[in-house]
């Protein structure tokens, strides 16, 4: 389990690497749960990240430019 700031830095570099993420996967990466995902991408775009959502079975999330 990693702590908040370590987990957001974690979450940024996975999206940083692929282009599209579903929450399940990045959850499954990161030993959180789809919710937490979903706090920390918030998280990630109150920073000022342009973190997109696509929603659906073949959606997910990926990092703007």
């Amino acid at each position: 389990m990693y702590g908040t700031s370590e987990r957001l830095l974690r979450l940024l570099s996975l999206l940083q690497a692929r282009r599209d993420w579903p929450g399940a996967d990045l959850a499954s990466r990161l030993e959180v749960d789809v919710r937490t995902i979903r706090r920390d991408v918030e998280r990630l775009r109150s920073l000022g990240y342009p973190v997109h959502a696509t929603p659906g079975v073949a959606g997910g999330y990926r990092l703007g430019a």
